[in-house]
């Protein structure tokens, strides 16, 4: 596992200790509370505005994963799913049309003096969206950087929204479920669903570690596989 990736899953686990802290000394459940009424009170509309705010958070390449992190915690695990899940694919789909078509020399211009992002490059040229896929399902590249340079490739918008979508599902569970476990803790720890949330959360972190170490050595094959080819 690289730094980055353990930067990612500690950073993670001390949001959520936070809020599980912060939980007995502020009154979090009669916040939950409320913002659950306010949400309702708006209808559809009150997630329709987060998934708006998450997109925003991923055009202007703010930390996403607080977003990811706090739907799990305002909305639950399966609804705060969801609404990840919009936001974070159509704020890809977003940055990734304003670097083909109206930010494309400035993006190129960062991009063109890392070594990683020119192999990724090659990489994404020769494999497509698998390659695209593959790095999503792993924090090997940063969620809210990549979606403005895979908009520099050569792969097309429909592959790389489907890509996008499906191979960030196991990391958009796992850190919904960090935050809905955090719900748990300080709200009703007790009964079914929660039992349930920390069950679904063990499995998650399996099956993203799974899915994290295969995408790795897949990706660093490709990696240098084109890096080779590029010399």
């Amino acid at each position: 596992m690289t730094g980055r990736e353990k930067a990612t899953w500690i950073g993670a686990a001390l949001v959520v200790a936070a809020l599980v802290a912060s939980g007995r000394l502020l009154p979090f459940r009669e916040l939950l509370h409320a913002f659950e009424a306010w949400i309702a009170g708006l209808g559809p509309a009150g997630y329709v505005l987060y998934v708006l705010a998450y997109v925003l958070v991923a055009v202007l390449m703010m930390p996403a994963v607080l977003m990811t992190l706090g739907a799990g915690f305002a909305f639950g695990l399966l609804p705060g799913f969801a609404v990840v899940a919009a936001g974070a694919t159509l704020g890809a789909a977003s940055s990734f049309l304003i670097a083909r078509h109206l930010a494309r020399a400035r993006v190129a211009r960062f991009a063109g003096g890392q070594p990683r992002y020119a192999a990724i490059d090659r990489a994404v040229a020769r494999e497509g969206w698998r390659i695209v896929f593959l790095l999503r399902l792993s924090p090997l590249v940063p969620y809210v950087m990549s979606n403005y340079f895979y908009g520099l490739t050569g792969i097309g918008f429909w592959p790389y929204v489907a890509a996008s979508a499906i191979g960030m599902m196991p990391l958009t569970f796992l850190y919904v479920s960090f935050g809905a476990a955090a719900r748990q803790a300080v709200g009703d720890p007790t009964g079914p669903a929660g039992a349930w949330t920390w069950i679904l959360l063990v499995v998650g972190i399996l099956v993203t570690l799974a899915a994290t170490l295969y995408a790795r050595r897949v990706v660093r094959k490709a990696l240098a596989e084109t890096a080779g080819g590029g010399r």
